[in-house]
Formats: C-alpha cells, structure tokens, sequence
C-alpha cells in the first residue's frame, strides 16, 4: 500500500537553502491544508451531529492517537474545559504510552493492539459515548484496534486520516479522510497533517459546543476565569452586553462567577 504521508516532498535539496527559502517553502505547503480540510467538510457534518446527539443524553467525546496525533486529541480535550466550561469528563483524549508520551515518545506503544481498549475502559466507555480515532497513516495499531474493539462493543467511531484505503478506515462509522499530499520533509507528518488534524479537531469541538448551547452569539460565556486575562475579557463581554461602566461590570462577574450569569441575572 503506498502512502500518501509517505511520498517523497516535492522540494530538493532542503539543507542548501537558505532561511528565507525554507520559511517560503514550508508556508507554500502549509497553505494547501486549509483547502484539502474544506474539501472534507461534507464528511465532518454528520460527524458533529452524531456527537451532539450522544452528548445530549449524557454521552462524552474520546479521541485515540499515537505521537503527534496523540497529542493533538489530548490539546484539544484540554482546552474544552476551559474555554467552555464543560465538565473535565465531557471530552478525553488519550494517548498510546499513557501521559508519559505527551513529552516523551514511548518506545512501541502504538504497536499494543489491545492497550486502547484497555484505555478505553478505565473510563467506563459505553454506547452513549462517541470515540474518534487519530493517525495520518492510518495504520497505527494501537488506533485501528482501538476502533474495531469500540466498534464490537456498539460505541460509534470516526477516524481523522490523511490516507485513502487504510485499515483505520473500515473501523470507522464515520471516516474524514483529508489529502494533504506529501510533507516538506518527506514522511514528517506532524507538519501538513498533523495541522490538518488540529483545523478538523478545532471545527469538530468548537461546532458541539456551540451546538451544545456554550456560546452566546459568538462569546464564550461560560469559559473558566482561572486568570487577570480572562477575568479582564469576561468584564469586557459584560460590559459591551449591558452598556454599563466597566467598574459594575467587573463587580457582577466576580458576584455570579460567570460572563452567561452575570448577563442573564440582568
């Protein structure tokens, strides 16, 4: 099977060129992701209405992956919280090596076929839940079985792939497939593809939590005020929504807690 992710980069020669040409090239090549990600658009709908529809009777989010796309599921997870306000358990990302391979890789990993599961379980994963698989090539053992256990279990699966006819692809309820071509550095793909994963993850999750109810217009209402710049940006929001000074607008957050509260107990 040959790979996309694995073809030889379409530029020569590389340690010859000088800064300016690198730089250059590499944004040359970044901008092809973009449309290669709006080109997959159709496949992401129903992909964020099968999640809303779990999330609505109580179901949560999962993403597996190996090395860079391990650890884009785990950015994404970690960044819902936060931004939304949503319990620590409504999206979970988890990576082949355990936490340790956030900084560090773990040799071998993603080859365990029955570790995901094994993941998978600890959190008491069920048919309410939604889980999304995460390899540019498709192949990573640890995400192809992880998907085919869930998928034996009755859990609903999608995959995030940068290859055509991988193995990731039949244990996927609900396959995104995006070409992004071959990377600057032939078979590097925490470059094009991994970039291409963060655009679906970021448009996957920021589109369930809208449709979710946890933004208001286009404000994060509910985000966590856990330091000066989000306590400084929550008046802010306050203050335009209500047309007061910023002094009363400061003071109702720090009284209800929340931007959605302070506006709504107006």
């Amino acid at each position: 099977m040959k790979r996309i992710t694995e073809s030889p980069s379409n530029h020569r020669h590389l340690e010859q060129k000088s800064t300016a040409e690198l730089l250059t090239l590499i944004n040359q090549e970044d901008r092809q992701v973009a449309i290669a990600v709006g080109e997959v658009i159709p496949d992401i709908i129903p992909v964020v209405d099968a999640i809303v529809e779990r999330m609505e009777i109580g179901g949560r989010l999962f993403y597996i992956g190996a090395g860079t796309s391990g650890r884009l599921g785990i950015l994404d997870a970690s960044e819902c919280p936060p931004t939304y306000g949503v319990p620590d358990d409504w999206v979970i990302g988890l990576i082949a090596g355990g936490d340790q391979a956030i900084r560090k890789a773990v040799e071998s990993a993603e080859d365990d076929i029955h570790q995901a599961w094994k993941d998978l379980q600890a959190y008491d994963i069920n048919t309410d839940d939604f889980l999304i698989g995460i390899a540019a090539s498709g192949t990573t053992p640890y995400v192809v079985h992880g998907l085919k256990d869930a998928q034996k279990n009755g859990v609903k699966t999608a995959c995030i792939t940068n290859n055509p006819g991988v193995p990731i692809i039949e244990y996927s309820d609900f396959p995104i497939v995006v070409n992004t071509g071959p990377e600057f550095v032939t078979g590097s793909t925490r470059m094009k593809a991994g970039t291409s994963q963060k655009l679906i993850l970021n448009m996957i999750s920021t589109s369930v939590m809208i449709k979710m109810g946890r933004v208001l217009d286009n404000k994060m209402v509910d985000m966590q005020l856990t330091n000066a710049k989000l306590i400084e940006r929550g008046t802010l929001l306050i203050q335009n929504a209500l047309g007061i000074s910023y002094k009363e607008a400061k003071e109702r957050l720090l009284k209800y807690g929340s931007v959605r509260k302070a506006i709504s107990t107006s």
